[in-house]
């Protein structure tokens, strides 16, 4: 195939910034990626999120680097900030563009081939697709925690991630149904894998348990799992905030029990930590909050 011409990449660069420019003005978040589908790196100033991101990436935005280097977190719906002279070296780079659909209350279910897009015809109920490189992308309305490689094929494209834009689909956009928000729901560990050096115990609070329903924690837990499982660098500082988090959100009722605490421990030292480092995280997570 003939290599396109400079013009040609110039083009499709234009394009890319003009869809960008669309989406945003309908309130869609987005951001540039370069080649390989993958977001812009890190600027030197915000190398392993040494700037320290925006509070807890929980929201869409940039951090106060103006430039798109926080992936998913960067995605915008300013065309001023878009357009603009931060922006233009990663508008000239740009191969495609994605958006934030947790952002705005969605869910892509990422079925990445034929065996995949079969299941979903047999199991889910049809929504809005969008035809992929090598399967569909299945998009419902609702937002929900995401995951990698729920099965084999498919992945849950919602809050804190980015999902390539590939058109709007085709089909009637449906709510999301709790069948995709099951495949994300892991099975606890089994107690033996609990690391037996542990003697920080999991707080016991006696406060109002608000979460009502147990499958409510164990979400919790097992994101927080997938938080750690993918973790690619500073693993230390993401246990750490992990747990943080989890003991911020259920450390002062009574449902967190030391089970729970040992499924993080055991995915914390499946990424390298000793059990002195899960023990010294936990401690200091404890101390933080007060519990």
């Amino acid at each position: 195939m003939t290599q396109p011409t400079t013009i040609q990449r110039d083009q499709d660069r234009g394009t890319h910034l003009h869809t960008a420019l669309v989406l945003a003005a309908a309130g869609v978040p987005v951001l540039p990626l370069r080649a390989g589908k993958v977001p812009f790196g890190n600027c030197p100033a915000c190398r392993d999120n040494a700037c320290g991101g925006r509070p807890n990436m929980k929201a869409p935005g940039p951090c106060d680097c103006p430039r798109p280097c926080h992936a998913w977190a960067a995605a915008i719906t300013d065309s001023g900030t878009l357009t603009g002279p931060a922006w233009a070296p990663a508008w000239k780079l740009a191969a495609a563009v994605a958006y934030h659909p947790g952002g705005i209350g969605l869910t892509v279910v990422d079925l990445d081939h034929a065996d995949a897009v079969a299941w979903a015809r047999r199991e889910l109920p049809a929504t809005r697709t969008v035809p992929t490189t090598r399967g569909e992308h299945w998009i419902y309305r609702g937002a929900m925690l995401s995951a990698n490689a729920v099965r084999d094929g498919v992945d849950i494209k919602s809050t804190m991630v980015y999902a390539r834009w590939l058109g709007p689909g085709t089909g009637t956009m449906t709510d999301l149904p709790d069948a995709v928000r099951a495949l994300i729901v892991k099975e606890p560990s089994p107690v033996r894998s609990a690391p037996r050096t542990v003697t920080v115990p999991a707080p016991i609070g006696d406060g109002d348990c608000p979460h009502r329903a147990p499958a409510y924690l164990d979400r919790g837990i097992a994101m927080a799992e997938q938080r750690i499982t993918g973790a690619n660098s500073a693993v230390h500082a993401t246990v750490y905030r992990t747990f943080l988090a989890v003991l911020s959100a259920h450390g002062r009722c009574g449902c967190l029990t030391e089970t729970h605490m040992a499924r993080l421990f055991a995915a914390a030292q499946a990424k390298g930590e000793s059990p002195r480092h899960c023990t010294d995280a936990w401690a200091n997570a404890l101390t933080r909050l007060g519990l």
